[in-house]
């Protein structure tokens, strides 16, 4: 009896265990296929003292300090406050898309694309289900997505895959920026001109006001930010803005360690690994040499539909010195595909989350906007090299 009484429980145990496996898979696929890559390629370079110098040690320490401080920011609510802020300035539909669409792209600049959409989207859910709205949640989660993509573009920690490249080539920021400016401009355009296609329905926002964050707080955690940011410029040495914003973060907000986003770290640490062993398999290095040098551009933004961008900007950065096409590819190469980019993924999920049963005509518009996007602003990165050359 209490033998089929233990088969029982097992039994109604396994659907809740094979829940929990299939949530993490889903949360955490971008990781869990780079630590397979990684694997598969251990078995053809086996594990060295090469291994050590596949680390970016700039890049891998400037993302953790920017996460972990974003992340104090958010325990304080700052961006929940300034984005409530901003929207209910507004008093019509096609304003409030505004505000939340470039609050995200603005966003991105200072915070990462993936932590503007995981901060961002769910206010502009608030914002759509507070005021009746949410016939447009499709539309707005989509330029949220776009916004945060492309937003983040024009400086080097805006993008993971930029704070990356800046880093691996030395990329001076001036160049960069240079580099930039006009995919930057033409994407503002792009996002601006299809968010004035939303009507002026007046709008109504029903939301309780937010309180203030702690101004004293606010100001030592954007200096700590500043701090982290000057690792990227190399102002001074990694592990010493390492140490600094780790020890004032752990007297001042200790629990914004539990936030940080330690899968995208760990992300970058398995294509880290799977890089550095594909460039190290002579046919590969041959093959994959000789294709990206037909056109970094090309190969970049195709390459980022199949394996995402930063894994792209990873791999690809091995075999070729051209690095302002493979920069440009990799930004614009998140747009298309919903794998093409970590935050597409983060938004499919929130819509999949709070619209059930709506996702083709999310994935129809979501491809139909990136594919148009990316068309253009592929035209306008060789519009970018008559004006550079």
């Amino acid at each position: 009896m209490f033998s089929d009484m233990g088969k029982e429980g097992e039994r109604a145990a396994r659907p809740h265990i094979k829940y929990i496996i299939k949530s993490v898979l889903k949360g955490h696929i971008v990781l869990f296929i780079a630590v397979i890559a990684a694997m598969v390629t251990c078995f053809f370079v086996p594990p060295d003292a090469e291994y050590a110098g596949y680390f970016d040690l700039d890049t891998l320490s400037c993302l953790f300090c920017t996460l972990a401080v974003v992340s104090a920011l958010k325990r304080r609510r700052f961006f929940e406050w300034l984005a409530v802020k901003i929207v209910t300035a507004f008093g019509n539909m096609r304003r409030v898309t505004f505000a939340l669409v470039f609050v995200t792209y603005f966003g991105s600049m200072v915070m990462a694309n993936d932590m503007a959409l995981i901060t961002f989207l769910p206010l502009g859910w608030f914002v759509l289900s507070s005021c009746g709205k949410t016939r447009y949640t499709a539309f707005v989660f989509v330029m949220q997505n776009v916004a945060a993509n492309l937003g983040g573009m024009l400086t080097p920690f805006g993008n993971p895959q930029n704070l990356y490249l800046y880093s691996f080539y030395a990329i001076e920021a001036a160049e960069f920026f240079k580099i930039m400016a006009l995919p930057f401009a033409v994407a503002f355009l792009l996002i601006a001109g299809t968010c004035f296609f939303v009507k002026p329905e007046p709008i109504k926002l029903e939301t309780a006001p937010q309180p203030a964050p702690p101004v004293w707080r606010t100001i030592i955690y954007f200096i700590l930010f500043i701090v982290s940011v000057m690792i990227v410029f190399r102002v001074f040495e990694w592990w010493i803005g390492l140490i600094a914003v780790t020890a004032a973060l752990l007297i001042l907000e200790p629990k914004s360690f539990l936030l940080v986003d330690y899968g995208l770290l760990l992300t970058f640490c398995a294509f880290f690994i799977f890089s550095g062993n594909m460039s190290r398999i002579p046919a590969v290095q041959s093959a994959l040499g000789s294709l990206v040098a037909l056109s970094p551009l090309l190969v970049g933004t195709a390459s980022c539909q199949v394996i995402s961008n930063v894994p792209s900007a990873v791999l690809l950065s091995r075999f070729t010195s051209d690095y302002r096409h493979l920069l440009i590819a990799v930004n614009i190469g998140g747009l298309g595909t919903p794998v093409s980019s970590l935050a597409s993924l983060i938004t499919l999920g929130e819509y999949r989350k709070r619209e059930h049963g709506k996702t083709l005509r999310y994935l129809g518009l979501f491809s139909l906007i990136n594919f148009a996007y990316l068309g253009i602003l592929i035209g306008a990165s060789y519009l970018n090299d008559l004006i550079l050359a």
